[in-house]
């Protein structure tokens, strides 16, 4: 038996699985590329649902990963301070349900990054050159490991931050931290940590791509080098010179690879540059000086037969 919806059959397909079709050269209409837009958001929200879900089952876990800097933390502390003892607790009673929710999302998205990933890229690149897909997948390729590189140095370097900002607490008065903030408060950490390590890449495919030359980094680099620990003093959690330099040191190393990377590139377009001007004004014919040896001596006596 068939469903039928006001007298028509209703048809079950799975066409929408299929991605629409591509023109060679690229080219489509502004219908083609919502079709095209609908169908990567579609799967992109469709994995993210199931990554989510699969995340889902493993909440305690997730829970227990994230919890362990803030122990980690606390045990320190009760080892310098015995009589503290700050707590944990949930504020409401949705409370356990939205933070089980939120970090099964969050792990989600960690977990198919590549196909969403992909599905933005599939997306932009159509209206790509060959050279820019070239220098996009570099960028891609590199982002990734660079970010999540962030975000474990940033887990690494909380719970001394716990440890500094609950020292603070006055004697006799009770610490209870809500588990929902907290939760929060460590996810911002990791992900400002990740964004700090992709800043030198932006920067480099700036370069690739022309609006900054290496001269300028080489100019400003004092400057910016600085500004990487005024940063790693701000955005770590605690006062210690090594959570500061575990957010600053691999900035600034980051940041002059960058500058060495732009160098070579500018030399290179500048090596091209030169070789298509010489090419552009003809060869021998542009260049006097050879045009002048290729040239006969009029004083020469002229060969004989």
């Amino acid at each position: 038996m068939s469903l039928t919806l006001r007298g028509r059959p209703i048809r079950f397909s799975l066409k929408w699985l299929k991605p629409p079709p591509s023109p060679p050269d690229g080219s489509m209409t502004l219908f083609e590329h919502l079709r095209e837009l609908r169908y990567r958001l579609v799967v992109a929200v469709l994995a993210l649902f199931i990554g989510t879900l699969v995340c889902w089952f493993f909440r305690e876990s997730l829970l227990d990963l994230l919890q362990r800097p803030y122990s980690v933390g606390v045990n320190a502390l009760k080892a310098k301070y015995p009589e503290t003892n700050p707590i944990l607790y949930n504020p409401g009673i949705t409370s356990p349900f939205t933070l089980a929710l939120k970090v099964s999302g969050v792990a989600g998205g960690v977990l198919t990054s590549p196909i969403w990933l992909y599905q933005l890229w599939a997306f932009i690149v159509p209206g790509l050159l060959a050279k820019e897909k070239k220098w996009s997948l570099i960028f891609i390729g590199t982002a990734t490991p660079l970010f999540l590189a962030g975000v474990v140095v940033g887990y690494i370097v909380v719970p001394k931050g716990i440890t500094v900002l609950l020292g603070f607490t006055k004697s006799g008065v009770a610490n209870l931290q809500s588990f929902p903030d907290f939760m929060s408060f460590l996810l911002r950490i990791m992900i400002v940590f990740g964004i700090a390590f992709l800043i030198p890449l932006i920067v480099l495919m700036l370069n690739i791509v022309g609006v900054v030359k290496a001269k300028h980094l080489s100019k400003y680099r004092s400057y910016v080098i600085f500004g990487c620990f005024v940063f790693g003093a701000v955005a770590t959690p605690s006062t210690d010179p090594f959570s500061m330099l575990a957010l600053a040191a691999p900035m600034a190393v980051l940041f002059v690879a960058a500058e060495v990377i732009a160098h070579i590139l500018d030399r290179s377009r500048a090596r091209k540059a030169v070789a298509g001007t010489l090419v552009a004004a003809g060869g021998i014919e542009g260049d006097s000086a050879l045009r002048e040896l290729s040239d006969p001596d009029p004083d020469e006596p002229e060969p004989r037969p």
